[in-house]
């Protein structure tokens, strides 16, 4: 049975296993997006999780049109996130528009997508604090920050008496283990939220890549290439084959066992998955 959690000290409550929509309206087509998010929906999931960069809009296009054809905005929790050029006006122009595409009237829990190297984080998060002073967001977050940058910000929120980050979207998974030395530590300081994502190392954990073998044309290895340095390690195939061990012990899959470890894990309020069949859904949620 779906568990539901806390998200860091708000009242939201998020299911333990969180969609997220990146393959929508870029991997897969409308129809397909709106029947997953159906079964998604149907199965227990109430955290739903886009961004302006997924599909150029597309994706929040499309879980928008979800939202007002079933009726179900105040039934899910509405996660969104702003990427590129973290400005005060930008950030503000990126919510509005969001908000448009998502035909809402307020995202649940708005994040900053990836860290801006060339903005003072004091004019990003001022521009948070304002939305929400406008009720156009609920709570914030932010993903893909590390440790120190994340607690950079709860200190200028703190001093300002601004809105606090609620939680952090990192990646996360038996290869990728970055998180457990500071940023789970941190967060279970502060009481913040872990969403964490790629449960299953972009496709890696689902044995189809293999030592020594050949990446198959047109999967996430083949397209983007950067992920290959973090899991075609020895640690990396070391991982497969303790799985295929398990594997067989267990009769569960690659794919379960993967996902199975990360919902065990102390601190982690909610796992993302993306899926492009409902098979996907379905081989993820047999675990609750």
């Amino acid at each position: 049975m779906m568990q539901y959690k806390q998200l860091g000290q708000c009242d939201l409550n998020v299911s333990q296993i969180g969609m997220g929509c990146v393959t929508f309206g870029r991997e897969i087509d409308e129809p397909t997006s709106l029947e997953i998010l159906d079964y998604a929906f149907g199965r227990g999931i109430t955290l739903f999780d886009t961004a302006e960069a997924y599909g150029g809009g597309a994706s929040e296009e499309i879980l928008g049109k979800w939202m007002a054809m079933r009726g179900v905005r105040k039934k899910i929790v509405l996660a969104s996130k702003v990427s590129g050029t973290l400005t005060y006006d930008r950030i503000v122009s990126s919510a509005n528009d969001s908000l448009k595409r998502l035909g809402a009237d307020q995202i649940d829990l708005f994040q900053l997508h990836v860290w801006d190297e060339s903005t003072p984080l004091e004019e990003s998060l001022r521009a948070l604090a304002d939305l929400q002073k406008q009720g156009k967001v609920r709570y914030i977050g932010c993903s893909n920050y590390n440790a120190e940058q994340l607690n950079r910000a709860l200190a200028i929120a703190d001093e300002k008496g601004w809105p606090r980050m609620e939680s952090i979207q990192p990646p996360y998974n038996l290869v990728q283990r970055e998180i457990e030395a500071d940023i789970l530590p941190l967060c279970t300081k502060q009481q913040l939220g872990i969403i964490s994502y790629s449960p299953l190392g972009a496709g890696f954990l689902t044995g189809k890549y293999r030592r020594g073998g050949e990446v198959p044309e047109g999967t996430r290895f083949d397209v983007i290439p950067g992920h290959q340095p973090i899991y075609f390690t020895d640690d990396g195939y070391s991982v497969l084959e303790d799985l295929d061990r398990q594997s067989a012990e267990t009769g569960m899959s690659l794919v379960q066992l993967s996902l199975q470890w990360v919902l065990k894990q102390t601190g982690v309020t909610s796992v993302l998955i993306g899926a492009r069949t409902l098979s996907q859904v379905d081989q993820m949620l047999d675990l609750v």
